[in-house]
C-alpha cells in the first residue's frame, strides 16, 4: 500500500511538473491571504482608518481590538489590513517595471550583440553602481513622495539587476541550435525574444521577480519608516512602525504588528522560492 501511493505521488508529480512540500504551501497560502487582503481592505476593515476608536493611547490587545491600538486610539488591526493595499501594491507595480524592462532589455541585448549590448551593459553599470538607497533617498527628497513617483523609482532602482540577470541567460540560451536556426530562417529580434528566448528561462526570472519583490518591500519599508515613503492620511506597514515607534518600551502591539507583518510577507515569499528550483528541476526532468 505504501509503495503504491509513493507511485501515486510520483506520477502525480510528472503530470503536474510542480513538488511543493508543506513549507511551499504554507509560503503560498500566507502570500495569496496578504494579496486577497490588500484587494478587499476597504470592505475587510472592522473600523475607518482615520477613525479614533479608543480613549486610550498604545491600548492592549482586546476582543474589540485584536491588535490593540496606536498612539492616537486608532484600531491597529484595521490599519494594517489597509496598509497592506500600499505595501503589497505599490511593491508589486515597482517589482513589475523593474523586470519587464529588466528582462526585455537583457534579452535584446543578448541577442543583438554588438555595440548596442555594449553600450547597454555600460550605461546598467554606472547605474547600478549608485546604492539603492541613497538612489532611493536623493530622488524622493527631490521629487517627491507621491504613490506613482515611488512605484517608478523602485522600478528603475531594481531594473540594473533585473538585466544583468536576464542576460546572463539569455545569453546562454542564444547560443543554442534552435536559436541559430531560427535566426537563419530570418526570424525578426522580437519573434527570437518571445518566442525562443524567454521559454527557457522563465523559471529562473521567477524566482527572480520574487526576490525583486522581496527588496523592494524592504527598501519601501524602510523609505516609508524615515518619512519619505507613503505619506499621511494613507500608511503603509513601515509608516505604521514609524509612527508608533514611541510605543516600543511599553512592548506595545501597535510598533510590533507591522513588523511581524512586513516579516510575514518577506519570509513567505523567501520561502517560496527556495521551492522553485526543485519545481524547475522536475519540470526540465
Amino acid at each position: 500500500m505504501a509503495i503504491d501511493a509513493a507511485n501515486t505521488t510520483t506520477a502525480s508529480q510528472r503530470r503536474t511538473g510542480y513538488r511543493f512540500n508543506l513549507t511551499g504551501w504554507i509560503s503560498l497560502i500566507v502570500i495569496l491571504a496578504w494579496a486577497l487582503i490588500a484587494i478587499l481592505a476597504p470592505y475587510v476593515t472592522p473600523h475607518g482608518i482615520s477613525d479614533i476608536v479608543d480613549t486610550d493611547y498604545f491600548g492592549p490587545m482586546s476582543l474589540q481590538f485584536p491588535l490593540g491600538t496606536d498612539y492616537l486610539g486608532r484600531d491597529m488591526l484595521s490599519r494594517i489590513l489597509f496598509g497592506a493595499r500600499y505595501t503589497v501594491g505599490i511593491s508589486l507595480a515597482a517589482t513589475l517595471i523593474a523586470c519587464s524592462i529588466g528582462v526585455t532589455l537583457g534579452m535584446a541585448a543578448a541577442v543583438t550583440g554588438g555595440w548596442f549590448d555594449t553600450a547597454l551593459s555600460r550605461f546598467i553599470d554606472a547605474l547600478s553602481s549608485i546604492p539603492s538607497k541613497l538612489f532611493a533617498l536623493v530622488a524622493v527628497a527631490g521629487v517627491g513622495s507621491s504613490i506613482p513617483v515611488l512605484m517608478l523609482i523602485l522600478g528603475i532602482i531594481y531594473t540594473p539587476g533585473s538585466y544583468r540577470f536576464a542576460r546572463a541567460l539569455a545569453v546562454n540560451v542564444n547560443t543554442a541550435d534552435f536559436v541559430t536556426v531560427a535566426r537563419l530562417r530570418g526570424e525578426k529580434l522580437s519573434y527570437l525574444i518571445r518566442a525562443e528566448i524567454l521559454p527557457n528561462i522563465i523559471g529562473p526570472v521567477l524566482a527572480d521577480v520574487g526576490l525583486r519583490f522581496v527588496f523592494i518591500v524592504l527598501l519601501l519599508s524602510g523609505l516609508s519608516f524615515l518619512g519619505l515613503g507613503v505619506q499621511p492620511p494613507e500608511a503603509d506597514w513601515g509608516s505604521l512602525v514609524r509612527e508608533n515607534i514611541g510605543g516600543l518600551p511599553f512592548g506595545s502591539p501597535a510598533v510590533m504588528a507591522p513588523s511581524f507583518a512586513i516579516a510575514s510577507l518577506t519570509i513567505a515569499v523567501n520561502m517560496l522560492i527556495d521551492n522553485l528550483p526543485q519545481k524547475i528541476r522536475d519540470r526540465s526532468a
